[in-house]
């Protein structure tokens, strides 16, 4: 795998020209995990020091807003969905993407096939798993788009409230239940369930695929140069720990462990993690890795526009839900 030209190019004159090193905070979506690699072997391996930044990189949870990071300025730069983002911009939070690292989604939908499920048609009248809080929103669109209803007297289905976890598919409470590809679905094998008895339906195969772990800013900073230079020495030397990472599996597993303080016995799922993170990222996407596809954010806008009844966003926010501030002078 080979790294790219201009990412080389750009860090060699950002190691050139660095000075004291400038300090720069990420705010990571969730708990530290394979999801999030790419930053700590970007920082272990000195990528960000070479170009004169002293990063932090800020754990998230299920209690810790991304977005809400960036508005109070507890972090310069924060890693989140696309439809959290363009909700809060809606809302009147300015966040804008600046760089997507995961090229495909990783939400899909597992169910027991003993339940009767092998097609998505089958899902009529069993009990399903769904994450809220803006993450229901692709299960909305394809139920709205295959003509299942999903609330009301008449509903196809019954619509579970489902926290992260997999026990309710594991005590048989629902049929299925809400996954991502590189965590939950392998939780569910660990915990005892034949994956032979598995049926997953990825959300991206089901055509209502949204844009997951994306880089967002406030957009305001953007007027900012010493910020948008900042900005952009941390989005390329991110990159090249991706990078480094999907082609050093092993030692990017033993970076993470070390730098995000996680227990020695987790490197084996944190490998396997990070083995299907590796097919949600093209590090030679279109020939330019890390920027944003017109068209996939196009997909994202239509699917919570398109999803029936209360809608993530009421209105369609045209390219003002992104920015190409980073690629201005990285080409």
């Amino acid at each position: 795998m080979k790294i790219l030209t201009g990412i080389v190019l750009c860090a060699a004159l950002m190691s050139a020209g660095a000075q004291a090193a400038e300090r720069f905070t990420v705010q990571l979506r969730w708990l530290p995990q394979a999801q999030f690699i790419g930053y700590y072997v970007a920082k272990e391996k000195g990528y960000y020091k070479e170009a004169g930044l002293d990063v932090t990189i800020r754990p998230g949870g299920p209690d810790i807003g991304p977005v809400k990071a960036l508005a109070s300025g507890e972090a310069d730069i924060a890693v989140e969905w696309l439809s959290s983002a363009l909700a809060a911009r809606e809302r009147g939070t300015p966040v804008v993407n600046v760089a997507q690292v995961f090229d495909r989604s990783g939400l899909m939908l597992t169910c027991r096939q003993s339940r009767g499920i092998s097609r998505p048609q089958d899902l009529r009248g069993k009990r399903v798993g769904v994450w809220f809080d803006g993450l229901e929103y692709p299960f909305l669109s394809w139920m709205n788009k295959l003509g299942i209803r999903t609330s009301g007297p008449s509903a196809d289905l019954a619509v579970v409230r489902q926290g992260f976890d997999v026990a309710p598919l594991i005590k048989g409470e629902v049929d299925c239940i809400s996954t991502m590809i590189y965590n939950e679905f392998w939780k569910t094998i660990e915990a005892g369930i034949n994956p032979l008895e598995l049926v997953s339906f990825q959300y991206e195969e089901q055509g209502v695929g949204m844009l997951e772990d994306g880089l967002y800013v406030l957009e305001p900073r953007l007027n900012d140069s010493a910020y948008v230079d900042r900005l952009r020495k941390f989005v390329l030397a991110s990159l090249q720990g991706w990078q480094y990472a999907l082609a050093n599996r092993d030692e990017a597993v033993g970076i993470l462990i070390k730098g995000a303080k996680l227990p020695a016995e987790q490197s084996g799922f944190q490998l396997l993690q990070l083995k299907s993170i590796a097919k949600l990222i093209n590090v030679t996407a279109k020939g330019s890795f890390g920027r944003l596809d017109h068209d996939a954010y196009r997909r994202t806008v239509n699917v919570l526009l398109k999803s029936g009844g209360e809608r993530i966003i009421t209105r369609d926010p045209g390219d003002a839900g992104y920015a190409e501030v980073v690629w201005s002078g990285a080409k």
